[in-house]
């Protein structure tokens, strides 16, 4: 509203009062624009960061990043790079793509393409040509999926004698060999090839069955699942023995994951993962190998106390408080300490992600640190290792996180990002207590990945009583994995020889790290 000069008053006291409204005003609408910038540069921000995740890379780390860890391996590696360009010409020589042999123990074929035998008379002087070498080329062929029908014939044997009298006459007749499924048409390697065809390879029971129908078999996906919980039970002996050797364990990883069950009430139902060890196999490692996958309908706390009861080691995991309610001590994930100042890095424009970068900086000099700390032959050398080395980063560290909490608004991604830091510090720092601890548990979510990416295929389970089956499947095969095993090698020995086994039987000979001839 505008104000002619000829409308102002001429008293002193009434001309300050205006003066003092107007600038209440003003302050209102400084503030209300403060408001409004803010707001607008947390959309941007959401913005900017939906935007990567649908179109840039998915991995924090591209390939090769990896060796950015080891910072004073790459200021070293820069400084001889930069004094060889220099002092000599940029040049380089295209290497060759060589193609790896094929494997010796597969089947060959040999066929021999040889010249007509006119041709090896010498045109010249009509001498008769000699072989002076050859050339050798493989080419992989494939030999489609064969099914064959295994008819079993038992002879019945009577007596003629005590027929003639009337006596009785007891038929004898050799006994049907133990099977996983008795009276099922399926045998150990069909029900292998089913599991792995749809916890392995992602491939759900109704593609299964169109393969099927390609061999003139006629085999429902109805019937493909009922196999399946068959299997399980016959399993569940095996996973209570994994169950007790994990929580042996003096250092476990958890996480967990979505999953659609049609027939429970709650819209979001839960597939834990607990795991220990390596992802690769080692031989020389004293820690079984061990990932283990739990069903539950829901979230809470009370789902990690009971699949842990009784464990009170170290427990690696990310910042979700329902792991508080357990008897562990919780460890931190530096990972996902990181991952938050990687999403507002993503989400800041281009050249003004500064504090996002001084704080990664920051972690990756942790992981420094850890690279030689997974080098060490003793949990107790990481242990001294970390000691000597990363107190001194955390605590520059700190620092700059107390001093950034003061100047950056804390709704911001940003802001959340250093929030999450201070708020899970004291967990963060649990890792340097003992050598055994990881810095992150990366361990699990690489090890529920496999699960996550079946669920893209199948999408849901049908019912709980499913999605336990599936959790216990998905146990078997993906130690198996972790252990150097070929999971239908290991599924084809277990269902042969459980149903031999009485229930009070030690299964130590069947774990993945103790079974022989696969």
């Amino acid at each position: 509203m505008k104000i002619r000069p000829d409308e102002l008053p001429n008293d002193i006291e009434l001309l300050k009062n205006l003066l003092l409204e107007q600038a209440l005003l003003l302050g209102e609408k400084d503030a209300q624009l403060v408001k409004w910038q803010s707001k607008y540069a947390l959309i941007l921000e959401q913005w900017r960061l939906a935007q990567q995740k649908q179109f840039g890379k998915s991995s924090e780390l591209s390939p090769g990043q990896g060796e950015l860890f080891d910072e004073a391996a790459v200021d070293m590696a820069d400084e001889v790079a930069g004094a060889k360009l220099e002092t000599q010409p940029l040049s380089y020589t295209r290497l060759k793509p060589k193609r790896k042999p094929l494997p010796k123990d597969l089947p060959r074929d040999v066929v021999v393409l040889d010249i007509l035998e006119s041709d090896k008379i010498c045109s010249c002087c009509q001498g008769e040509r000699h072989c002076i070498g050859e050339d050798r080329s493989e080419q992989l062929d494939f030999i489609p999926a064969q099914l064959k029908v295994i008819e079993t014939v038992r002879p019945k044997y009577a007596c003629r004698e005590c027929d003639k009298t009337g006596t009785q006459n007891p038929i004898k007749q050799a006994a049907m060999p133990p099977s996983i499924i008795p009276k099922g048409i399926a045998t150990s390697s069909l029900l292998s090839q089913v599991i792995t065809g749809k916890f392995q390879y992602g491939l759900p029971l109704y593609r299964q069955e169109t393969l099927f129908q390609q061999y003139g078999i006629e085999l429902s996906r109805r019937t493909m699942s009922d196999w399946m919980q068959k299997c399980a039970d016959a399993l569940q002996a095996l996973y209570e023995r994994l169950h007790q050797e994990l929580l042996k364990q003096s250092v476990i990883q958890a996480d967990e994951t979505t999953l659609n069950v049609i027939k429970e009430a709650r819209s979001k139902c839960y597939m834990w993962v607990y795991c220990t060890g390596k992802d690769a196999p080692d031989k020389h490692s004293l820690i079984p190998n061990i990932v283990l996958y739990d069903y539950q309908p829901t979230r809470r706390g009370q789902c990690a106390v009971d699949f842990l009861q009784g464990f009170d080691g170290y427990l690696n995991v990310d910042g979700y408080q329902a792991y508080d309610a357990t008897q562990a001590t919780l460890a931190g994930c530096w990972a996902h300490a990181r991952r938050k100042f990687v999403d507002a890095e993503k989400a800041m424009p281009k050249g003004k992600a500064g504090k996002a970068t001084v704080a990664i900086n920051h972690i990756k000099k942790l992981y420094a640190i850890e690279t030689r700390a997974q080098q060490a032959n003793s949990a107790k050398e990481a242990f001294n290792i970390r000691q000597d080395n990363a107190p001194e980063v955390l605590a520059n560290y700190n620092v700059w996180l107390e001093k950034s909490a003061q100047q950056i608004p804390p709704q911001s991604l940003l802001g959340k990002a250093i929030q999450y830091n201070l708020n899970q510090w004291d967990k963060l720092t649990v890792y340097l207590t003992d050598g055994r601890i990881n810095i992150d548990n990366n361990r699990a979510e690489r090890a529920i990945k496999p699960f996550v990416i079946g669920r893209k295929n199948w999408l849901f389970s049908n019912t709980g009583n499913g999605a336990r089956s599936s959790a216990m499947l998905y146990s078997i095969i993906e130690t198996a994995k972790a252990n150097g095993l070929i999971p239908y090698e290991y599924l084809v020995t277990l269902f042969d020889t459980l149903p031999t086994r009485e229930e009070e039987d030690d299964l130590d000979d069947l774990l993945p790290w103790n079974i022989k001839g696969i």
